[in-house]
């Protein structure tokens, strides 16, 4: 007989691998999978996944969970993803040409082309910010395929970001959110159609956009069949719900292939190289600036000749000192560190004294759809600490995880909210806060 606590399940298909966690409607793990991809990169500035291996991924985990005495509990599936990597497909869903990822530059002309067509004025009226049209621009993307391989973009009929296009595959249902739809949606969670505009057919190959906690649809086969999946969003929205970071003036600082920024503030400011999303739920999303992060780490472990297990037991074996090397990676064109002190001033201007303190040692951590322990009582999935380190000293909170669960534990969150959503045409409009749903 079902145990009667619900159990979600959570996924993430990110830069480098693909992780899954089975879990309770408390925040208590029961399982987890997790399992590297490759990225294909044998031409400058090339960066390529294979979509299929997104997909092998997800249904291995699908199939481990299957096997665990809690899957009859299962009640819904939660999927995020990397942002602003883009599959190409036909009308059945059919990937006509590997993924291009958020760092494939070889769109960067056309994306100038296009950036170049806009005025900062009309950028916020369009988005509410005055975010510019780079190499890893859906419309970058749709122009570059256009003018080097016609044919393909001919057949495209969607182009859709990861999580969106496994969803496709498990439920044969196509739709998006606006959070993910970066540089695309503006303030009222729509495309804006300014954007649109500037790629013709874009607006047909498109998703429509659903509220993150909407459900897409339901898996089609397999032990799981039935199992409603929402919507989801992107990776770093997944993770702030994760981490419980969800009120104004809260603030969170994300490590992983790349590192990010990003606090809530119902004050929009417009700043080149500040990232400022659409409100959602009453929450306000500024994030930037970013460096790498896991790139990094790759990077030396190459250098070095290690795999990772290797590179972390040096790293625990290596105190680090006040001379010790500080790694910050440069820009490719500019021999100078890819933090960019201006940005990062810009960042501190933009929200001011707007932070909130916040500790969560020795008690709960977060006040997000989970519950769950801080890491000094080492039973955690995710919590949100107070900085300790100059300037953001007990200013920012640091998501700690356990490794490789941040983004799976927001995407379960999504589960566990889809379908408490109101939507209306091909535009959902949402706006229940995030508390509500617990």
């Amino acid at each position: 007989m079902p145990h009667g606590s619900q159990v979600l399940i959570g996924l993430d298909i990110g830069t480098t691998s693909v992780k899954a966690v089975m879990l309770t409607q408390e925040g208590r793990s029961l399982a987890s999978y997790s399992a590297a991809h490759p990225t294909r990169r044998s031409m400058p500035g090339m960066a390529e996944q294979d979509p299929a291996t997104w997909l092998m991924h997800v249904g291995a985990a699908l199939a481990q969970f299957a096997r665990h005495p809690r899957a009859r509990d299962v009640s819904g599936i939660g999927i995020t993803s990397q942002v602003n990597t883009h599959v190409f497909c036909d009308a059945s869903m059919a990937a006509l040409a590997p993924a291009l990822t958020w760092q494939d530059t070889r769109p960067g002309q056309v994306a100038r082309d296009i950036d170049g067509r806009l005025t900062l004025a009309e950028r916020i009226q369009a988005l509410g910010a005055p975010i510019p049209v780079d190499a890893s621009h859906a419309l970058a993307r749709m122009a570059w395929m256009a003018q080097t391989a016609p044919e393909i973009w001919a057949a495209t009929r969607h182009v859709l970001l990861p999580k969106d296009w496994v969803i496709a595959q498990l439920t044969g249902a196509v739709a998006s959110d606006p959070l993910s739809a970066i540089g695309l949606a503006g303030t009222d969670l729509r495309y804006a159609q300014t954007m649109l505009s500037l790629m013709p057919r874009a607006a047909e190959v498109l998703p429509p956009l659903l509220d993150p906690l909407c459900i897409t649809g339901a898996l089609r086969d397999g032990p799981f069949r039935g199992v409603p999946i929402a919507t989801g969003t992107m990776d770093a929205w997944a993770a702030m719900i994760g981490l419980g970071v969800a009120n104004e003036g809260q603030a969170m600082y994300l490590s992983g292939t790349s590192e990010v920024l990003g606090l809530i503030s119902a004050k929009r400011t417009a700043e080149p190289g500040i990232i400022v999303f659409p409100e959602w739920r009453g929450i306000t999303l500024h994030a930037g600036p970013t460096q790498s992060g896991g790139a990094a780490r790759d990077w030396i472990a190459r250098m070095l000749g290690l795999d990772h297990a290797q590179l972390d037991t040096l790293a625990a074996q290596t105190r680090i000192r006040g001379d010790s090397p500080l790694f910050l990676p440069t820009s490719r064109r500019r021999a100078r560190t890819a933090l960019d002190r201006d940005l990062t001033r810009r960042f501190r201007r933009a929200v001011g004294g707007r932070w909130t303190r916040r500790t969560c040692c020795g008690g709960v951590g977060r006040r997000g759809l989970f519950r769950t322990s801080c890491a000094g009582s080492g039973r955690t999935l995710g919590c949100a600490c107070r900085a300790r380190v100059a300037p953001w000293r007990g200013r920012v909170a640091v998501g700690c995880m356990v490794p490789d669960q941040g983004q799976c534990l927001g995407a379960a969150d999504c589960a566990r909210g889809c379908g408490r959503c109101r939507c209306s045409g091909r535009t959902c409009h949402g706006r229940r806060g995030i508390g509500q749903l617990s």
